[in-house]
């Protein structure tokens, strides 16, 4: 079970949950044309998409397979979203156009990432990456994570279809013999 509320801070960034104050934020930031297209968030990401996201977010949260939190830098106002499946530790981000380019996601993905190697023991945490998404390979490989030779999965959302290459972060532990 995981640990509610929770918080995770590198003294850079803060991962925090996301409380109902935050709609009016979480529109902010999901609803703009990148966000759209490389996630399968509604469009347009208005209040009543962000009150029914935030409903699926704690009804996941609650049965223990998925936990998104907001990324802060102090715990405050949301700047983006890191997410972890926890059954197949995938890990996922969005942060708001207004705040790309200062490292976030990279520090939110690291975060996270340990956060499920060390508090939750998941052994293999991945990303799934269109191959186009430079930026998201950027902050995969800053993160840690190293890509895989999978077959890309294909999955549709929004209107088009994705294929998605597989990165891995392999527990620490899990490389030692």
């Amino acid at each position: 079970m995981l640990p509610t509320p929770l918080a995770l801070t590198d003294g850079a960034v803060v991962l925090r949950e996301w409380t109902d104050a935050d709609i009016p934020a979480m529109s902010e930031l999901f609803d703009e044309p990148a966000v759209t297209h490389r996630t399968p968030l509604a469009s347009p990401f208005d209040e009543a998409a962000a009150t029914a996201y935030l409903t699926m977010i704690r009804r996941t949260r609650a049965d223990g397979t998925r936990l998104h939190l907001a990324i802060t830098e102090d715990g405050g106002a949301p700047l983006g979203e890191v997410l972890l499946g926890t059954v197949q530790g995938a890990v996922g981000y969005a942060v708001g156009a207004a705040y790309r380019g200062r490292g976030l996601a990279t520090r939110a993905t690291r975060l996270l990432t340990g956060h499920a190697h060390e508090a939750l023991g998941l052994r293999r945490v991945i990303l799934r990456i269109e191959p186009d998404n430079r930026a998201s390979a950027a902050v995969a490989r800053a993160a840690g994570f190293r890509l895989t030779g999978e077959p890309p999965e294909t999955v549709r959302s929004n209107g088009r279809t994705h294929a998605l290459l597989t990165w891995a972060h392999e527990c620490p532990a899990a490389a030692t013999p």
